[in-house]
This record gives C-alpha cells, sequence and structure tokens, in this order.
C-alpha cells in the first residue's frame, strides 16, 4: 500500500490521457449546435449558373455551418453568398455573409450535405422596400 509520502512525490503522467485515435482527428476549431435556422445560399459567382437555395441548418459552428440540399451545383471551393437567419418579414434584418464550400457528401437520400466556412460579414440586408403602394394623402 502507498505512504502519503509516495503520492506525495509521485510523478503523474497524462501520457495516454490527452492522445486520441489517429483515424478520427477532430479538425473543427469550434463546437458545434445541432440548430436549425433559415438560410437563403447563392452563388457569389456570377459567371457560375444562378440558384437559389432555402434550407435550414443541420449543424452551427461560430465559423460554419452544415445542412442538406438536393441542389447539384455545390462544388468544393465554390464561393457563396449566404443569409442567415433568412426571413421575408419586412421589418426583418437579415445578416449576409460570404462564404466557402468545404465539404459535399453524397447522402444516401440521394441529397448531398454540404459544409461552409464563413469567410467574412457582407453585412445586414433589409428586406422592405418603399414604392409600389398608394401614395399617401
Amino acid at each position: 500500500m502507498a505512504t502519503q509520502q509516495d503520492l506525495m512525490t509521485k510523478k503523474i503522467t497524462t501520457e495516454g490521457l490527452l492522445k486520441r485515435p489517429s483515424s478520427s482527428t477532430e479538425r473543427r476549431g469550434s463546437r458545434r449546435c445541432r440548430i436549425t435556422q433559415l438560410m437563403r445560399i447563392r452563388p457569389s459567382d456570377p459567371n457560375l449558373e444562378h440558384f437559389e437555395d432555402m434550407r435550414g441548418t443541420t449543424s452551427v459552428s461560430r465559423s460554419g455551418v452544415y445542412f442538406q440540399s438536393s441542389e447539384v451545383g455545390y462544388e468544393v471551393g465554390m464561393r457563396l453568398f449566404v443569409t442567415m437567419p433568412f426571413s421575408q418579414d419586412p421589418a426583418a434584418m437579415n445578416r449576409e455573409y460570404l462564404a466557402e464550400v468545404v465539404r459535399r457528401d453524397i447522402l444516401p437520400t440521394g441529397m448531398y450535405g454540404i459544409g461552409f466556412k464563413i469567410l467574412m460579414e457582407m453585412g445586414i440586408q433589409h428586406t422592405y422596400h418603399f414604392g409600389g403602394g398608394a401614395p399617401l394623402r
């Protein structure tokens, strides 16, 4: 049985405690939350075929998003304009971001799993407009 002196002088090693299996190396810089938030997604390159995808997030972190889509136009390296959270409410102040696709999975359902990283915030997108109505008297 170890004495109190033995316990106080024994070196504690953490070898093996902090090691993770090399096959599943975690590369994410921040934790993910499984929340659903509506997004509006469009390619930022005018030379690519235009599409507008309205999707809910599957997993969100501070710097990235993962979602499922039936849109075939997504490619790794593609730049996107992402409005998130998206609302058509006239008083909504939607934020638009520039993002880059970093992952494209083919899912068993026939859909695609798309992951993108947020590169920068573009600003607030207002959905209201002035005009088209009857003039005030």
